[in-house]
């Protein structure tokens, strides 16, 4: 079959000119054309916000459901048909805040779906209110005396919770980016990549600028198999010596797969099992 990014391209964007995640959006287009996946067999969730808009821009399977709660639909859909490649777009506010009891669930679960993060720092679609992973301090509109929050950490969290596949990026590094969206895809079980992406518009700290200061790709000395190396790298935003922000893959180990230990699941993809309808009748029977 012959394949190319063309086949991925859909309609014109809402995005900001400028904006990190047209940056996102191609480097997704260059993951799923080298990996040769057919658009028919991808479903792209998202929920709301402009990071879930993604999935409107793609050539494929889309599912846009209510804020935040794109994750547990994903995981529906690939717990039915295992055939389908699962990718879901969700905004630090979307997967983080809203959805933050869904993220929890899926690293503890580990359903084979991937999760790209667009991490701005900020609630970019409803004008820059300050999201689970803005700095301490940040001035908003609504917070004029700076975010009194901690900042909420997704790699280190879905570290500690117990994710095999854990990485970092930046929307101003599509080179990297596309390998690490590359073997997110690939990852046979839960992965996330949290995707440092400048919004132009409401964030004026966290720029291109400032993070092409800051962000630094982990060297081939570094092991994606040592937790310890991992978490220490999850946890360095800037270090004190001024080395930077790690990115690329921080840890990749492969863990035991939701699908792999439910004995129903075992049998095959629920879509190819049919229902038992002796069963549901009986259940019904009894309800009645």
């Amino acid at each position: 079959m012959n394949h190319n990014k063309a086949r991925y391209t859909t309609y014109d964007t809402a995005w900001c000119p400028g904006c990190g995640d047209f940056a996102i959006l191609n480097s997704l287009k260059n993951a799923v054309e080298e990996l040769e996946l057919d658009p028919h067999k991808i479903i792209f969730a998202g929920g709301i916000g402009q990071a879930a808009k993604t999935p409107q821009y793609i050539t494929g399977n889309r599912f846009c459901g209510l804020h935040g709660r794109s994750i547990p639909a994903a995981a529906a859909a690939k717990i039915a048909n295992d055939d389908l490649t699962v990718i879901i777009n969700t905004g630090d506010g979307d997967g983080f805040a809203e959805g933050g009891n869904h993220f929890l669930a899926a690293v503890r679960r580990n359903v084979n779906i991937t999760h790209f993060a667009h991490d701005n720092q900020v609630y970019g679609l409803t004008l820059g209110q300050a999201s689970p992973t803005s700095l301490h301090g940040f001035v908003t509109g609504s917070q004029p005396h700076g975010y009194l929050s901690i900042p909420f950490n997704p790699v280190a969290n879905a570290l500690v919770l117990g994710a095999g596949f854990v990485a970092r990026g930046f929307a101003g590094d599509q080179e990297q980016l596309t390998k690490l969206m590359k073997a997110a895809i690939q990852y046979d079980g839960y992965a996330l990549v949290d995707i440092f992406q400048p919004c132009v518009s409401f964030n004026k700290v966290n720029t291109f600028s400032w993070y092409k200061e800051r962000v630094r790709p982990l060297g081939e000395e570094h092991d994606a198999t040592d937790f310890e190396k991992a978490l220490k790298a999850a946890l360095t935003f800037e270090d004190a010596d001024g080395a930077g922000i790690p990115t690329g893959i921080l840890y990749n180990v492969e863990k035991p797969t939701y699908a792999s230990q439910h004995e129903v699941l075992q049998r095959g993809p629920l879509l190819r099992q049919g229902a038992d309808r002796e069963f549901i009748e009986e259940q019904i029977r009894l309800l009645a």
